[in-house]
């Protein structure tokens, strides 16, 4: 056999390779669940984690990545992955429910600075409302507010002069509100600043050096929220307000 031969085998070995249709997602996907089902989780990740790295991206697949971490005993993965699910669908139980447990095999126990009553309740109605409706409400608020507003100035009969100040202080209070609740979904739906702990033991400092004072010691699994970064440093910030650097190394964005 001679090498144009050898060349044109090794060239239709690859096409068929990469045409068969066991090299799609879908199959690469019902590999994973197939592995996962057997006991293999470690070879059900690879798989999972194979498919997002080629782009594809769903909540179904980083909550079956999250499984399989999570039986593997790869918590900080797994939580990760579950993180991850969430951003896709927020409003999964499942997936919810999932990392609530993860979250409970951790170290740390980290208690929250409490919000004000206000904020707690803009936020549970923020997840009601979607941010397209509260875009709605927030433009249809600023038509009363300046249409009141005119009328005040326009309209010298005094029962319709009652009726839009009225108007006007609702509209005004209204503005404000659907404002602040734009504001809360906008972070809510920002995820590129928040972080998981993935090294087993983190040291953060109290500036970006080796050799700073010790500023507190988590865990792997942790959330944080990343503010600042400097080299291979950056700066984490847990929902009890404590503060400190941290290697980029040791976590990894959700």
């Amino acid at each position: 056999m001679n090498q144009a031969q050898w060349i044109l085998i090794a060239g239709l070995t690859v096409f068929v390779q990469y045409s068969s249709p066991a090299q799609t997602p879908e199959a690469a996907f019902n590999r994973g669940n197939e592995m996962y089902r057997a006991g293999k989780f470690q070879d059900a990740a690879k798989e999972y984690d194979g498919i997002i790295k080629e782009g594809k991206i769903s909540a179904e697949l980083y909550f079956n990545l999250g499984n399989a971490y999570y039986r593997d005993g790869q918590l900080a993965r797994a939580i990760l992955a579950y993180e991850r699910a969430a951003q896709v669908h927020p409003d999964d139980p499942d997936i919810e429910h999932n990392l609530k447990l993860a979250y409970l095999k951790t170290v740390d126990r980290i208690e929250p600075i409490p919000d004000m009553f206000l904020i707690q309740w803009m936020r549970a109605v923020g997840l009601l409302i979607s941010s397209e409706h509260v875009h709605v409400i927030f433009i249809i608020s600023w038509v009363l507010l300046f249409c009141s507003l005119a009328t005040m100035y326009l309209v010298l009969h005094h029962a319709i002069l009652r009726s839009a100040r009225i108007v006007f202080f609702i509209s005004c209070v209204s503005v404000v509100l659907w404002a602040a609740m734009l504001g809360i979904q906008s972070l809510r739906d920002t995820a590129h600043d928040k972080a998981v702990i993935i090294a087993q033991t983190v040291t953060a400092k109290s500036s970006p050096d080796a050799k700073a004072v010790d500023a507190f010691v988590i865990h792997e699994g942790v959330k944080v929220k990343l503010t600042d970064a400097v080299g291979e440093w950056v700066k984490a910030t847990l929902v009890d307000g404590k503060v400190g650097w941290i290697p980029v190394n040791q976590c990894e964005r959700i």
